[in-house]
């Protein structure tokens, strides 16, 4: 997206200057108009015939350090304690931006601020960073400055923020093992295919023996791979490039997220996990006074899967109809009977939120007590598959020289 330089005039009548991203000089006007800025002058930025421009770009992107969950969670717990005092959002803004250790987090605190004192509100501000700041992020930010509750909006932030790295940690933590067993595993079979295969080949090659078919299978993928081991990095590379491209796709995007939740043992855990995602941050933009309408649209983009987030835009569409958030749920074929009704009885009761924040929490004890046991299911698989491979290298290899100790014997 082209990026315009603008000078233009507050509504104090003092001068202001800056960078926006934007498609053309009008919706550059649009958006200073917007924010009681009327504009002067609108440019295009330009590098000033720079041939370097693109790899300084280039370098300053590589070199810049990821916002990560930690780094947001402590900026909104910042916020809410520093305007909860009673302190100026500006002179808060530059407190942290002097005292961020992330550089990158530093950096757009600093442009946030920067806007604001060029006119600016803080939703507009704080999403010229939708690249660091998730949609709920700023939805938050949108409700509570509407409605003069940011301390409560950045409280309730950093609570969800907190409960979703939580989330994520856990998951990345049960997983490790797994991961770590099949590492192991794959390169102790290229190490017995490229090495130890080629060197019994010879062995038995000696003997002109028949062969079992075990070890002739072992010698000839063996040999395959130590002749056209070239051939296959290449093909597993160009492999990996090609899913990477079409994940990065729309299209390829939402069947990679649908795969992911009907895998084998993950696929329930991350299927719980983000419907628990889900019902936290509907219930807290509820909560928070957002239109339910609105929330539902801010929510299915935070879920971070977009077969999820799919059908969650079909209940939106049917809450626009008029119809229930029960009979809805319960069409995304997304949520069991019991969540189902405790969403009824929310609606009933009129307090949704309240038992969204039940379903959350029984979806999350439910992912607590899946990752507690995940190990424990897929340790069965795992050795299985160790079994089968340890069976098949085991006959390959041991079965001619069981044949030639017999025959040895009988001669």
């Amino acid at each position: 997206m082209p990026v315009f330089d603008y000078t233009g005039r507050n509504r104090r009548g003092e001068a202001v200057r800056g960078r926006l991203d934007g498609i053309s000089p009008n919706a550059i006007a649009d958006q200073l108009s917007g924010t009681g800025v009327t504009p002067i002058d609108i440019v295009e930025a330009r590098d000033g015939g720079d041939v370097f421009a693109g790899l300084r770009a280039l370098r300053t992107k590589l070199n810049q350090t990821r916002v990560a969950l930690t780094d947001q969670i402590f900026f909104c717990r910042q916020m809410y304690t520093l305007l909860k005092a009673g302190g100026p959002i500006l002179q808060s803004l530059h407190g942290l931006r002097d005292s961020s250790q992330n550089p990158t987090l530093a950096k757009v605190i600093g442009s946030i601020g920067e806007g604001l004192e060029s006119g600016m509100d803080l939703t507009a501000a704080v999403n010229r960073h939708n690249d660091v700041f998730p949609p709920l992020f700023i939805s938050m930010v949108q409700v509570g400055e509407t409605t003069g509750s940011l301390p409560a909006a950045f409280l309730q932030l950093a609570a969800y923020l907190d409960r979703e790295r939580t989330t994520r940690e856990s998951i990345k933590q049960a997983l490790r093992y797994p991961t770590m067993v099949l590492i192991a595993i794959s390169v102790a079979m290229i190490i017995i295919n490229i090495f130890v295969i080629p060197a019994f080949a010879k062995i038995y090659a000696g003997f002109k023996a028949e062969l079992p078919w075990a070890t002739k299978m072992l010698i000839g993928v063996s040999n395959f791979s130590v002749t056209y081991w070239p051939v296959m990095l290449l093909a597993t590379g160009l492999l990996a490039l090609a899913v990477r491209w079409y994940i990065g796709t729309t299209q390829g995007r939402y069947h990679w997220h649908k795969l992911m939740l009907h895998l084998p043992i993950i696929g329930g855990l991350l299927m719980r996990a983000t419907l628990g995602r889900f019902a936290r941050a509907l219930a807290v933009t509820i909560k928070s006074g957002v239109p339910l309408v609105q929330g539902i649209t801010v929510v299915s983009r935070a879920v971070d899967n977009d077969f999820v987030s799919a059908r969650i835009a079909h209940m939106r569409e049917g809450i626009e109809r008029g119809e229930s958030i029960t009979r809805t749920a319960a069409g995304t074929a997304l949520f069991p009977p019991l969540v189902l009704q405790m969403i009824a009885v929310g609606e009933e009761t009129g307090a949704v939120d309240e038992l969204l924040i039940e379903v959350s929490d029984f979806y999350e004890r439910e992912v607590d007590y899946a990752l507690k046991n995940l190990s424990a299911a897929i340790e069965p698989v795992l050795i299985v598959v160790i079994g089968i491979m340890v069976l098949i290298l085991a006959l390959g290899v041991f079965l001619p020289m069981w044949d030639l100790a017999r025959a040895s014997r009988g001669g």
